[in-house]
């Protein structure tokens, strides 16, 4: 397979359609192979426009929802960065290469070893990868100028607006299937919030996600 039309295919046909004309992040998706990323099986659709599997019942996201985060997110080379859902590490190293340090918090272990293993081959070194539930994020290394949920929420909880620092941006998937959208949030001033729909898209849950006040009768 020529992973380099694939990837030429992928960035024209997939990326830019879905209204990704940021030349930075176009840049970033010839620059980190995404074939080495997946699991060997699945190494074919490396650039297919669909979720890929990586084991433990999760998966890759589509490409073009990476690059649209990306976009949306607008790294800085200072900003501090929290992802949770570490998964193979691909979208780790996306973040990587843009901002000053990511802290990726990977609830299962084995997906941790995957993603670890992958990001050291590629010498991520401003990565800090700890195992560890992060739905709600995680306060002790707050304040972060950029939140990235890789898995959906029904609820987005408050305290992850509250981790955001002035000027801070939060992309999550929110909502239960069949209606659920991805959402910017900037945090405009301490306790201060404004939120943008980006598009709608279905995305399995995190682990532990915040649910909705349910009525008892």
């Amino acid at each position: 397979m020529n992973f380099e039309q694939a990837r030429f295919n992928m960035v024209e046909q997939q990326i830019r359609p879905w209204e990704v004309l940021d030349q930075a992040v176009l840049d970033l998706l010839y620059a980190v192979p995404r074939e080495e990323f997946v699991p060997a099986a699945f190494r074919q659709l490396a650039f297919a426009d669909m979720e890929i599997p990586i084991g433990e019942g999760e998966v890759m996201m589509a490409p073009k929802i990476e690059a649209r985060l990306l976009q949306a997110l607008a790294l800085r080379k200072t900003d501090r960065v929290l992802e949770v859902g570490t998964g193979s590490g691909y979208l780790t190293a996306l973040l990587a290469r843009c901002a000053a340090h990511v802290h990726s918090l990977e609830i299962r272990p084995a997906l941790g070893a995957f993603g670890r293993e992958n990001l050291s081959r590629h010498g991520a070194d401003n990565v800090a990868l700890e195992i560890g539930d992060g739905a709600r994020g995680d306060a002790k290394h707050a304040p972060y100028d950029a939140i990235v949920l890789t898995g959906s929420t029904p609820v987005l909880p408050a305290v992850l607006k509250e981790q955001l620092a002035p000027g801070g941006r939060l992309f999550a998937v929110v909502g239960e299937p069949p209606v659920m959208v991805a959402s910017l949030i900037t945090c405009t001033a301490p306790g201060v919030c404004g939120s943008v729909a980006l598009f709608d898209t279905v995305l399995a849950p995190l682990v532990n996600a915040e649910q909705p006040p349910r009525f008892r009768f």
